[in-house]
């Protein structure tokens, strides 16, 4: 076989290397926030999901930033932005290695702790989202809504209902005003 045959029979080969790299790459971006750089929903539900099923003191926090429209209307989307990257990194330290943090999409986002005795707690957390954010000169004041559910307090351990008790959790801290948590 001379090389010319080699090198034509080797040319589908590469294209197809480079097209499944290609691919690869844009199912992980497709699984990242760009701005925050957290799992998306569906890069966090799968990882989540299995967190849950396998450990028996597993916390899930929602957090939901009150009043997020008036940063963006008063100081524009950069702001918001700066608030929304302040919210993941914070979020991000308080789970540690412990847990997984999403954005879920706009001003809400989601953890998993697998052992919430490595974290600090809910108030240390909530302590954390309110610290005000530095915008180009303008100290924003931040304030978020959190709810939670532990595993243990579910009749089945799965990630749907741990979600929907922590959203109702979530919204009636919203009710009692900024700056609380249930």
């Amino acid at each position: 076989m001379d090389t010319q045959t080699i090198a034509a029979a080797g040319l589908p080969a590469l294209g197809w290397a480079l097209h499944g790299g290609l691919l690869w790459r844009r199912l992980a971006t497709a699984r990242r926030d760009p701005l925050t750089g957290l799992h998306t929903r569906a890069g966090w539900t799968s990882r989540a999901d299995h967190l849950i099923t396998r450990h028996p003191n597993a916390l899930v926090v929602l957090v939901d930033l009150d009043n997020f429209k008036a940063i963006n209307d008063t100081h524009g989307h950069a702001a918001g932005d700066t608030v929304l990257t302040a919210t993941a990194d914070r979020l991000t330290a308080w789970c540690g290695r412990h847990g997984t943090v999403a954005r879920l999409g706009g001003d809400e986002f989601a953890a998993i702790v697998t052992d919430p005795a490595h974290t600090a707690g809910l108030p240390a957390l909530r302590a954390a989202l309110d610290q005000p954010v530095t915008h180009q000169g303008h100290t924003l004041r931040v304030s978020a809504s959190v709810g939670h559910c532990h595993r243990e307090h579910l009749p089945i351990p799965a990630l749907t209902d741990a979600l929907s008790t922590a959203d109702a959790s979530m919204y009636a801290a919203k009710g009692h005003g900024r700056r609380h948590t249930r």
